[in-house]
């Protein structure tokens, strides 16, 4: 959906009780993080709280990963100082994304942190398929993993999120990700839904997806892409919020219709200098960066008011 066609639409808050769902009153309240990626450049924590408090977001989606803003080996010290500035900036670390995969000492060292500092989401790492091997005895496997983590996370009550990420990923098909959290099933081990990666995976397919794992939704990562043809083939490329394919229409009337109330961490994964890959010294004006980032933020906004969300 293209901006300038967007239009907001509220459904009813007729009550129906369907699988375990119940479809009612909009959600409301949302907050939207930034995701910290695309502000590496950014390494003082000070100055980090106030730019992205100034751009308007809620607060930061924080990179507590190898190459983060905090690195894993010193988040008993660091993630306190980033939290620190983000309260002065009357904002919050509301979730971090992180390489978390299974319930080692280093993990339960990042989910202790948060528990003491009041965070209560992070985004695991991503379980990579093996192509030579057996896909489902790796799936077996993954559960497993995401089973242990689970109680890890529920001793610290923080929930751990895993991103429909596309490729040769574990839940890249949305499919494989519902059995695990059916059995699983815990407020702490849940999906971080990406509908720019679901659209680009399962196509027009991505909204069935979307209602099997909506029970399991802890919170939404929000981008856009189009598709382009480079030397024969056809590629995924990012591109500012509203310019691309992905049905926001459709999105926005499904978190209303299943009262999806979650955290949402905004991503960008356009061209900007190299900041959207993380790059520490980006190629074009900062200034730039930030002005791209407001308008995709200020358009989210207007489209979750729009939608009654």
């Amino acid at each position: 959906m293209k901006r300038r066609d967007f239009i907001g639409t509220a459904l009813t808050g007729t009550i129906l009780a369907k699988n375990d769902f119940l479809f009612a009153k909009p959600a409301t309240g949302m907050t939207i993080s930034v995701f910290s990626k695309t502000l590496h450049w950014i390494e003082d924590y000070t100055i980090l709280a106030k730019t992205v408090a100034e751009m308007g977001f809620d607060g930061i989606d924080l990179t507590v990963r190898p190459d983060g803003h905090v690195l894993p080996e010193k988040v008993e010290t660091d993630l306190p100082k980033a939290v620190d500035a983000a309260k002065k900036a009357n904002i919050e670390i509301a979730m971090m994304t992180t390489s978390i995969l299974q319930a080692d000492t280093s993990s339960e060292r990042i989910v202790k942190t948060a528990n003491t500092l009041g965070i209560k989401h992070y985004r695991l790492g991503w379980y990579h398929f093996e192509m030579q091997k057996d896909i489902m005895q790796q799936v077996d496997a993954f559960a497993k993993q995401m089973k242990e983590l689970e109680i890890l996370n529920n001793k610290y009550k923080v929930s751990g999120e895993y991103q429909n990420h596309g490729g040769q990923y574990l839940g890249a098909a949305v499919w494989d990700l519902q059995p695990i959290f059916k059995n699983i099933h815990s407020p702490f081990m849940g999906c971080q839904y990406d509908v720019n990666h679901a659209t680009a995976e399962s196509g027009a397919n991505w909204e069935t997806g979307f209602r099997i794992i909506a029970p399991y939704i802890k919170s939404l990562a929000i981008k856009d892409f189009k598709w382009t043809v480079k030397d024969g083939k056809l590629q995924k490329e990012g591109c500012p919020l509203g310019e691309g394919i992905v049905d926001w229409k459709k999105f926005l009337q499904l978190l209303k219709q299943y009262n999806i109330n979650v955290p949402i961490t905004m991503h960008f994964e356009y061209d900007l200098g190299g900041a959207e890959n993380g790059l520490r010294n980006p190629k074009i004006d900062k200034k730039e960066i930030i002005l791209a980032m407001k308008k995709d933020l200020a358009l989210l906004k207007t489209w979750l008011k729009e939608a009654g969300l």
